[in-house]
């Protein structure tokens, strides 16, 4: 609950009228409690977390789930046996880094929950080019953040102190501009659902 990056997602989507409710997966809360950084838990505890939140919010006939990174992917696993309306995943780890191998995108091709991914040029979990050949649901749509990583932060902004500018390091992004995008996005795609999107 302490994540900057989730509030700053959580307070856009407020200010747009969409209801937003937050929880920590067990070793999330651990890590909290105990400032050590435990390994996540297993899939199947991820999964059965997921579980208890929706039906902690009255079940899933009316709620969009999502997450972060680990989050969202797991989101994705319960979606359709949960009957969710919609699913959010804000940089899904199509891959390990570096290992594009290991794919995560099995279920993502049979998935008929409506499902927004939303993913930086740049993110080392799955870029443009390689999403591009994943075979997903049609129930899927993809927006990309210009520049972005895997919490779409931009390449450092400007040059070094002296001399000409760094080529590899220039961007004309912005956090805040990305994240923004984001927002617009992800509230763009709920609102476009059937029902009220502010009490999703």
């Amino acid at each position: 609950m302490d994540s900057p990056y989730m509030a700053t997602v959580a307070r856009g989507l407020a200010r747009g009228g969409i209801r937003v409710a937050r929880f920590e997966f067990p070793y999330m809360e651990a890590r909290r409690d105990t400032g050590r950084r435990g390994a996540p838990d297993r899939e199947p505890a991820l999964r059965e977390r997921w579980h208890e939140v929706i039906s902690e919010l009255s079940g899933a006939e009316r709620l969009a789930i999502g997450g972060k990174s680990l989050g969202g992917r797991i989101a994705s696993l319960v979606a359709d046996e949960a009957g969710a309306s919609a699913l959010v995943c804000l940089g899904y780890p199509f891959h390990p880094p570096g290992r594009p191998d290991r794919l995560r995108t099995k279920h993502l091709a049979a998935l008929r929950t409506p499902a927004l991914i939303v993913q930086g040029t740049r993110d080392p979990f799955g870029s443009p080019e390689e999403v591009r050949e994943y075979k997903l649901s049609t129930s899927i749509s993809l927006v990309w953040i210009e520049d972005g990583d895997h919490s779409f932060k931009p390449r450092v902004q400007g040059g070094r102190p002296c001399g000409p500018p760094a080529p590899q390091a220039r961007s004309d992004r912005t956090e805040a501009r990305n994240l923004d995008e984001a927002i617009g996005a992800v509230a763009a795609f709920l609102r476009n659902l059937d029902g009220d999107p502010a009490r999703r």
